[in-house]
């Protein structure tokens, strides 16, 4: 239940976030455009993409594994924890990816005019939004078939094992767009902005 709240809290933030850069733009670009902690902003956004990637992808991996093993301890060990990661890891980490990414971008000019930038940014909106739209509704139909199970169950019904395995290909479908991120950050190819294609 714990983690539920502080999953809501996570959220609760970036909306606020996000309704707060909405209707005072100029004052939230003001606050993160200050080149005296470019430094500091470019170590956190690091540190916290980095992590916030391996996480994604160890937990592919790991519940990948478990799956493989067939033993349903395994499995509901691995996916609770796996979730738990999520909501307590993962939430902080995309605040910080975002909120130290979008102050880099500001310092660096405007975040639509600077190619690789814009379509990084894109990217990883589309990495979220592929999330939100299938794998949380998804978690939501395992939990709810995991709170009907026998703790002494030794074999999972088929349709959890189904939706798990669908997790690894949802999973992967919102890693991917991160690795093209990464790509683009590492690298700063010169590619058209992609305000451009919009005039």
């Amino acid at each position: 239940m714990k983690t539920k709240f502080f999953l809501i809290g996570f959220l609760a933030v970036m909306a606020g976030m996000i309704i707060f850069a909405i209707f005072f733009r100029a004052e939230f670009i003001a606050l993160l455009n200050q080149p005296a902690l470019y430094i500091h902003a470019r170590f956190v956004h690091i540190v916290a993409v980095t992590l916030f990637f391996s996480n994604a992808v160890l937990g592919m991996l790991w519940e990948k594994r478990s799956l493989a093993s067939g033993s349903a301890e395994v499995i509901l060990h691995t996916y609770r924890t796996v979730a738990w990661v999520d909501a307590l890891v993962s939430s902080p980490l995309v605040i910080l990816s975002v909120v130290s990414g979008l102050a880099l971008g500001f310092m660096m000019g405007d975040l639509w005019q600077i190619g690789w930038l814009s379509a990084g940014f894109v990217l990883f909106l589309l990495s979220g939004a592929f999330y939100v739209l299938s794998d949380i509704p998804t978690q939501y139909r395992v939990k709810k078939l995991m709170a009907t199970l026998d703790s002494s169950a030794k074999e999972l019904p088929v349709e959890l094992v189904r939706l798990l395995r669908l997790r690894w290909w949802i999973s992967l479908g919102g890693v991917l767009p991160l690795v093209f991120v990464f790509v683009l950050m590492v690298y700063q190819p010169d590619i058209p902005a992609l305000a451009s294609l919009f005039r």
